[in-house]
């Protein structure tokens, strides 16, 4: 069975404090070649499974590290001090693929791809997304048709991160008829399957590295043992488990990268001097610093506070979540427009890690469910509940 490169007993306090070092000396400096040559460096992607990071989410017996989700957001919060180009090389096989088949996926499922995602030996993606199907999940047109002791799955699915790295696509595919939950269904397809193609990559505004692209299905046909769990149905349950899970390390990343943010601009604010005195001793900058920094805490809180929950769950906090992704990416996308503006002409120059960082959290505010639907999930939610949350007092 696989497991991380060096197995470890170490306390989490520890292990923190490994992350904590690895980024700072491994992950950082390694920044602008991930930016020039838009491209984890293969060196750097090892050094990340030596240490672990693949295995963050899984249980020991499958070879990952056993932390718990509070743990996993802690982890997060730290490795996020570096560009979130580099979680998003493991984020969608430590979370949307490996969670939906430790919950849902056979014994020979779980056997099969969890350890050898624990130890980055295989890369996962999700495969959801669809031109008709983005903020409306359940309009997936992507179908798998059975045949035999096969499916044939024919679609295109869009804005699949690893698309074109990954070694096994989880698919979500249309099975059945109408809108329920007995619709939709989840698929195991590894790459080098006929008719299943990863064209060249698109290129973002921001986030570069990151490899964001298009999965094609065109009479891709899979054992029917591809399906997930062995039965078809509650395909959109099942990705949930594995989006809920995704948002809570998204909103971990948010605190990250806001206090990476923060990092920079307070070190410019005590070197830079104007009229004689560091920038920093002007009120106008304290304003945008001291906001900022409230805000930080308030959302590391928030996102705390729903690890917890998912760790006491089931039920999955759903909503907490939700309220926990929608503050941190509004947030860190304030924290990095003030920062810029403390650095002013420095902070819109491309050598500045700011104007990386500026650029790279957009997108926090779409993915994993964009702000608006995250506000509209959580007004439902209140309104069937009569009151407002806390759901559980």
């Amino acid at each position: 069975m696989h497991g991380v490169a060096s197995p470890r007993n170490v306390s989490f306090q520890d292990y923190l404090e490994e992350i904590r070092t690895f980024t700072r000396e491994v992950l950082r400096p390694a920044e602008d070649t991930v930016e020039r040559e838009d491209a984890i460096p293969a060196d750097i992607v090892d050094a990340m499974r030596r240490i672990g990071l693949f295995g963050i989410t899984l249980p020991h017996e499958y070879g990952g590290l056993g932390w718990t989700m509070e743990q996993q957001a802690l982890l997060t919060m730290e490795f996020t001090q570096a560009s979130a180009v580099y979680r998003s090389r493991f984020s969608t096989t430590i979370g949307l693929t490996s969670q939906v088949i430790l919950d849902y996926g056979t014994d020979g499922q779980r056997r099969r791809y969890l350890p050898a995602m624990a130890s980055g030996a295989m890369t996962g993606a999700f495969c959801l997304t669809e031109e008709a199907a983005g903020s409306d999940a359940g309009a997936v047109e992507t179908r798998a048709v059975r045949d035999g002791d096969h499916y044939v799955i024919t679609g295109a699915k869009r804005y699949i991160t690893n698309a074109p790295d990954a070694d096994v696509f989880m698919v979500v595919a249309r099975t059945g008829e109408g809108e329920g939950a007995d619709a939709l269904s989840c698929l195991l397809v590894e790459r080098g399957t006929a008719g299943l193609e990863t064209p060249p990559h698109d290129r973002m505004m921001g986030q570069r590295g990151s490899h964001v692209g298009e999965v094609h299905f065109s009479e891709c046909r899979v054992p029917a043992s591809a399906l997930l769990g062995g039965s078809e149905g509650n395909g959109l349950k099942k990705a949930l488990r594995g989006i809920n899970h995704a948002r809570t390390h998204v909103g971990a990343t948010c605190v990250g990268q806001a206090l990476r943010l923060l990092d920079e601009g307070t070190a410019y604010l005590l070197e830079r001097q104007q009229f004689g005195k560091p920038i920093g001793e002007f009120q106008a900058m304290q304003v945008l610093l001291g906001e900022s920094q409230s805000e930080v805490l308030a959302a590391r809180a928030l996102v705390l506070d729903a690890a917890r929950g998912f760790d006491r769950g089931p039920p999955i906090p759903i909503v907490e979540i939700a309220c926990a992704k929608l503050f941190a990416s509004e947030i860190v996308s304030k924290v990095a427009d003030r920062v810029v503006q403390m650095l002013g002409g420095q902070g819109y120059l491309e050598q500045r890690a700011v104007a990386r960082l500026y650029r790279d959290v957009r997108l926090f505010r779409i993915f994993e469910g964009t702000s608006q639907i995250q506000q509209t999930n959580i007004a439902r939610a209140v309104l069937r509940k009569g009151r407002p949350l806390p759901l559980t007092a």
